[in-house]
């Protein structure tokens, strides 16, 4: 897989809520089951462009995400695709019983696009800062759980969890996101992307961290240190043949997310290398705490989800090699 700008060139693209308000729209256009439910924050979801032309098919159910999941399930029951969003917190926070009730336990075929995950939201603050998401939705059974890196993923992606029959969530975020990949790039759901080869240390990374991730392993060779990176876009189901693959290959794994410690991708990469080729890991996350209204990027910064971060981790875990 090629990357479509210079690692060091910092080229920002479309947000990923931009890119899923226009993928939307044009799944829209080919298939009339699909049906779009937002609760009262359309504009900010991108969920307005879809909004505007098919008014026939799209509800503003309020301040009421818990209802919403249990409307979405009722639709999807009925040969409906229900594409549901909000803010991420809000969803999953608020509607997490439904999600377990309504969608989870029978398995409908529901759509949980949420935006402004991650606290990259900035200046809205603690109380719509995304941190648990990750954790609350990998957690439900048979629920797959994505986070696409840039515009062209999000596209893809969104596409195929379309094509897909069964409950998947999905988070996109507020900023404009640095381009990663180019508009051929190919997806798949549930297999990660070997972005950079290495042979010292391999960074796992999805979202915005991708980018990060890229540009430490920029960093890290000009120490001399070749690492590969992956995007693991999906986080359940997980690319345990990939995440296998490279930690016999290179020995040393740094996970790297915009999600609180507990519960996320680092659980989940975790889990497989201890399964199947226990190797010295590194956590690049939030530590366990809320963080607080500021700019993205300086939050991103104080909490610690940066590429310089992502290097130190890569420093500590190749001393336990």
């Amino acid at each position: 897989m090629s990357v479509s700008t210079s690692l060091m060139e910092k080229k920002l693209g479309l947000a990923t809520r931009d890119a899923y308000g226009q993928a939307l729209l044009e799944l829209g256009r080919k298939d009339p089951r699909i049906v779009v439910l937002d609760a009262d924050l359309a504009v900010s979801t991108k969920t307005a462009v879809f909004a505007k032309e098919f008014p026939d098919r799209f509800i503003n159910v309020g301040i009421s995400e818990a209802n919403m999941v249990g409307m979405a399930g009722g639709l999807a029951s009925s040969g409906k695709v229900p594409f549901i969003s909000s803010f991420s917190c809000f969803l999953t926070c608020k509607g997490y019983d439904q999600l377990r009730m309504a969608v989870a336990l029978p398995h409908l075929n529901v759509k949980v696009v949420t935006s402004h995950g991650g606290i990259s939201v900035g200046e809205d603050g603690s109380s719509q800062q995304s941190i648990e998401d990750v954790a609350l939705a990998t957690s439900l059974p048979g629920f797959t759980v994505i986070l696409p890196s840039d515009e062209f993923a999000t596209r893809a992606l969104v596409t195929a969890a379309a094509e897909m029959k069964g409950p998947v969530y999905i988070r996109t975020g507020r900023p404009k996101a640095p381009i990663v990949y180019d508009p051929s790039s190919a997806f798949k759901v549930g297999k990660g992307i070997l972005l950079r080869k290495g042979a010292d240390i391999t960074l796992v990374a999805n979202g915005l961290l991708v980018f990060e991730a890229l540009s430490a392993a920029e960093q890290l060779g000009q120490e001399g240190v070749s690492a590969a990176v992956v995007d693991m876009h999906t986080v359940k189901p997980i690319d345990a043949e990939l995440i296998q693959a490279q930690a016999q290959a290179t020995g040393a794994i740094v996970t790297a997310e915009e999600h609180q410690i507990w519960g996320g991708l680092g659980s989940a990469v975790a889990k497989v290398v201890a399964e199947r080729c226990p190797v010295p890991m590194e956590f690049v996350a939030i530590q366990d705490t809320y963080a607080e209204s500021g700019k993205p990027d300086e939050l991103l910064a104080k909490y610690g989800l940066t590429a310089r971060n992502i290097v130190e981790a890569a420093r500590r875990v190749l001393k336990r090699k």
